[in-house]
This record gives structure tokens, sequence and C-alpha cells, in this order.
């Protein structure tokens, strides 16, 4: 249950600035979990934490935005634990979950290594690089990539232009590249300066390349 007895916040004033923004919390709710019972799930559990940080909430601000900040890194949240309870692949290595991330065709890029590696990125490698992002380029990224959402459909979630939406996306995605790229020049998988090598014919060898370096 929700403690009431804070200083210099009461419920009142809580219901009156926040919860008038339950029917927009919930429709974006549902567009990112699909379902009626999760995204009930996730509304709930918003207020609470809305609540809880009610008083780190500056008066005059967009409340708005700041519940739907909120929402998003909740949902963020939920998303990464459910990724990481899937199936491990080989121990410690699970093959990449997010294929639509950098291309919606590996095979366009069979011969470039680099994009061949975005493609078989390990899904905890591709977490950490979501969980980088800004906040406003983490959210569409999500929504454009993983939810496979329209840019309609996402610029109706987040109350902005479709254009504004195209714009954080592809923002969102160089950064990710950028991370990506940086991993894997950590990994060994390519280096910076390398001359570009063939690309490997399949994860074995790319598994190969990465363990012998």
């Amino acid at each position: 249950m929700l403690d009431f007895r804070q200083p210099n916040r009461t419920k009142q004033e809580f219901e009156e600035l926040a919860l008038a923004h339950l029917d927009p919390l919930y429709s974006a709710a549902l567009r990112l979990t699909k379902n009626e019972r999760d995204a009930e799930d996730l509304v709930q559990d918003t207020c609470m934490r809305a609540y809880r940080f009610f008083d780190k909430f500056e008066r005059g601000t967009n409340i708005k935005a700041w519940l739907f900040k909120i929402l998003t890194n909740t949902f963020i949240n939920r998303y990464r634990r459910k990724v990481k309870e899937r199936t491990v692949v080989e121990g410690v290595e699970r093959e990449a979950v997010h294929e639509r991330f950098v291309s919606r065709d590996a095979t366009d890029f069979a011969a470039n290594p680099e994009q061949y590696f975005f493609d078989r990125l390990l899904s905890d490698d591709v977490l950490r690089a979501i969980d980088s992002l800004p906040i406003d380029f983490r959210l569409v990224v999500i929504l454009a990539d993983l939810q496979e959402f329209s840019y309609k459909e996402i610029a109706e979630i987040l109350e902005c232009p479709v254009g504004t939406v195209m714009s954080r996306l592809f923002r969102g995605r160089k950064l990710l590249q950028k991370t990506l790229r940086e991993y894997a020049e950590g990994q060994g998988v390519f280096r910076h300066d390398a001359e570009p090598v063939k690309a490997p014919a399949d994860l074995e060898e790319y598994r190969h390349r990465k363990k012998t370096g």
C-alpha cells in the first residue's frame, strides 16, 4: 500500500497532479506491452514509483513528462529482465535476439564483417548499449526495433511529430552503432585501423575469431 504520510506532499496533491494522466499512461503502456494485464501492472508500478519519489518532483514543471519518464524506465527495466531470463546458449554466450537493430536483412551486409558482428551481438551486449542511450533515443529504438511499432504509432505514444520520431531513431541508431563498434574493437573482433577482412562464414567462425583474436 502507498504511504501518504510524507511531509509537504499530500495524497490530494498527488492525485490532482499525477492521476489525471492515467489514461495516456495506460494507452502508452498498452502499446509497449501489447497486453492489457501487463499494461495495467506497468501503470500501477509507475504510479507507485511516482508517489515514492513525489518529493523529487518540482512544482510548476511538466508532470506528464516526468510520469512518462518513469513509465519508460520501468518498461525498459522489465524488458531487460525478460530478455535475461531467456535460454542461454553455450553457457555464457547467447545469440543475438535483436537482429533488427542495424539492418533489416543481414545478408545484404555479408561482405561487411562489422555489420555481420552487429547483427549477431550477444543479447547482454546489446542491452548494455541500449542502456547507454539518452532516454529519448532509447525509447524510440526500443519501440521501433524491438516492438516494431510504425513511426505513426510511436508518434502517438510519445505525442510528438513523426519527423521527430524519425530524427531520434536515426540518431539513436547511430549512437548505438558507435557503442557497439567500440565494444567490438575492445573485444578484438576488428581494429579501428584494420583493413577490411573477409566476413566470417558463420557464427562459429566469428566465435573462433573472438577467442583467438
